[in-house]
């Protein structure tokens, strides 16, 4: 079983809101179509808010939490937005061929300051069983500290986790891999008829090929943030999330590669290594099964 998310900074403009890129969203479900017509393998699709949730979250702080009636209008405005995303990807799977169906974290979710500890599972379960591909998101959630919050596909796909049998998790964005010695960009200006600044991508080391629990401490100094809006935290937040995942679930490999390059989701779900690989342990053994048989 694979769980594949589409990043938001592979599906969206992250530098404006509300911007979908529909080339890449209409490419990619159609990788998907083809890896699904030749493989027998389960698959949940989550993909991030980009552009859409992550401007709206990010003006009115719903990650930190809701307390007032402005926020709850946020809450809200960040729901929608998400949605409107969601409805987008769904529409081009659907029109690839994909047995899609949707299901929005906030119809069930429930977190304790900011802590996932409640998601209906049964119906995403039904659904694989009946042949069907769930997609899920990043999405707003009632929290009983915070009142409201936000909660990434990572977080979905952790506790997704629990209750299905995943092997591989494969997170799709717009970089290799997570970088090393990562240098974040500078603030530049420009001249003309009116100044203009802009910050600049960011300058990056080489892709790691391998992050464990074990050497997360030695690199993560090194690995940064998101270019664009992203309230949930960024690459080593990413990282993060699915080091705790891989502990829990040792048997599980990730892997964060570029969905920009043409094939790399299908290659991925065929089981091909790409970019960045996180397992619970470099014990050959457990990541790839006995190699002397």
């Amino acid at each position: 079983m694979f769980f594949l998310k589409l990043g938001g900074s592979l599906i969206t403009d992250k530098t404006r809101e509300n911007a979908p890129r529909l080339d890449v969203i209409h490419r990619l479900a159609r990788e998907i179509s083809a890896a699904l017509g030749t493989e027998n393998s389960k698959l949940v699709l989550g993909h991030g808010s980009g552009s859409f949730g992550h401007a709206a979250a990010r003006k009115y702080g719903t990650r930190a939490g809701v307390r007032d009636a402005a926020g709850w209008r946020g809450f809200a405005e960040v729901g929608v937005a998400a949605a409107r995303l969601n409805r987008i990807v769904a529409d081009a799977l659907h029109e690839a061929g994909v047995p899609v169906i949707s299901f929005c974290p906030s119809a069930s979710a429930r977190c304790e300051d900011g802590r996932l500890v409640y998601l209906d599972v049964a119906p995403i379960r039904a659904a694989l069983g009946y042949g069907l591909v769930p997609l899920v998101m990043g999405d707003v959630a009632f929290d009983t500290v915070r009142g409201g919050t936000i909660v990434s596909t990572e977080e979905v796909f952790a506790y997704l986790a629990r209750d299905l049998p995943v092997t591989h998790v494969l997170l799709a964005g717009e970089t290799q891999g997570v970088y090393d010695n990562l240098q974040p960009g500078r603030r530049e200006e420009t001249q003309g008829d009116r100044e203009e600044s802009y910050v600049s991508s960011p300058v990056r080391g080489e892709v790691i090929k391998r992050i464990t629990p074990l050497s997360w401490d030695e690199v993560r100094g090194s690995v940064g943030g998101s270019h664009g809006a992203d309230v949930t935290g960024g690459m080593a937040s990413k990282v993060q999330d699915m080091l705790d995942l891989v502990m829990k679930h040792p048997t599980v490999t990730v892997r964060i590669f570029s969905g920009l390059v043409e094939g790399n989701v299908a290659r991925a779900l065929r089981g091909e290594r790409l970019g960045t690989e996180v397992v619970a342990t470099d014990d050959a053994w457990l990541i790839d099964g006995p190699t002397n048989v």
